[in-house]
């Protein structure tokens, strides 16, 4: 069962009337193809995602298209945003020298992020894009390509080698186990993790949203109307939160990003 399927079901679905609870679950991320073009089939998160392109792409010509010296109000906004990302995480992590070239990459991905997941708290399209892993994984991967050919165009074969080891002979008897681990770590560890922390965080968080919404609904009946009260302060409260962690997840996203770029243009030792 789809989706919007089981939504029509839950509407008419209440506590005492015979019906069990609708528990949320993975049909609740599963959606029907809307159109097809070309044998491609579009369903709602992906018309999400390109319209979460759109969005950024647009803001940003719209607010840097002509820019003045005098700014307005939308190239305030721009110029705060893309300044946030750039003096707060990427000078930070790479330095004003080494990270100014990659400061439209990680602007770009902060912002994509960011808006992909703002559609989980928005009328009608309420659900955050990077709660299926095909979208992380895609941007993790994008990062993690970018993060091996830097390492090893400044390192040369052996050199990206021992920096992706942390080959040290100093190290002595226990080399050839970090080195292991190091490697593991590096090519595997580290691009899944940056994947799925993305993913988990915005995929909880729908499901609770989702619980909960469907739980003031249910228990509107009866007795369960008090319940259903709580039910939905709950919503109030979790969609308060996951406009935190929404915006927390495309910092930590981009600030790993530029850790591991920052790895790649270390010198090794």
């Amino acid at each position: 069962m789809s989706s919007d399927q089981m939504l029509a079901f839950e509407v008419d679905c209440h506590i005492f009337d015979g019906c069990g609870f609708p528990a949320p679950g993975l049909h609740s991320f599963i959606f029907e193809p809307m159109f097809t073009i070309g044998g491609f089939e579009f369903n709602k998160p992906i018309l999400l995602a390109l319209l979460s392109t759109v969005v950024v792409v647009g803001f940003f010509w719209a607010a840097f298209n002509k820019p003045k010296l005098v700014p307005g109000k939308l190239q305030m906004v721009g110029e705060a945003g893309y300044d946030f990302v750039r003096r707060g995480i990427v000078y930070e992590t790479l330095g004003k020298r080494d990270g100014e070239k990659f400061v439209p990459f990680m602007v770009a991905l902060f912002f994509f992020i960011w808006i992909m997941n703002l559609w989980s708290i928005v009328p009608l399209a309420q659900f955050p894009v990077t709660s299926i892993i095909a979208f992380p994984a895609g941007m993790a991967l994008l990062v993690y390509v970018t993060w091996m050919y830097l390492t090893f165009r400044k390192h040369g074969f052996g050199g990206g080698l021992k920096n992706l080891t942390g080959y040290d002979k100093s190290l002595g008897a226990v080399l050839p186990l970090v080195v292991v681990i190091e490697f593991f770590s590096n090519t595997l560890v580290r691009p899944f993790t940056h994947a799925v922390r993305l993913f988990a965080n915005m995929f909880a968080g729908h499901l609770l949203l989702v619980m909960f919404t469907i739980a003031a609904w249910y228990l509107l009946n009866g007795i369960g109307i008090a319940y259903a009260g709580v039910s939905f302060v709950m919503v109030i409260v979790l969609t308060a939160f996951e406009l935190f962690i929404q915006a927390v997840q495309a910092y930590v996203f981009v600030l790993l990003a530029a850790n591991y770029v920052q790895g790649a243009l270390a010198e090794h030792h």
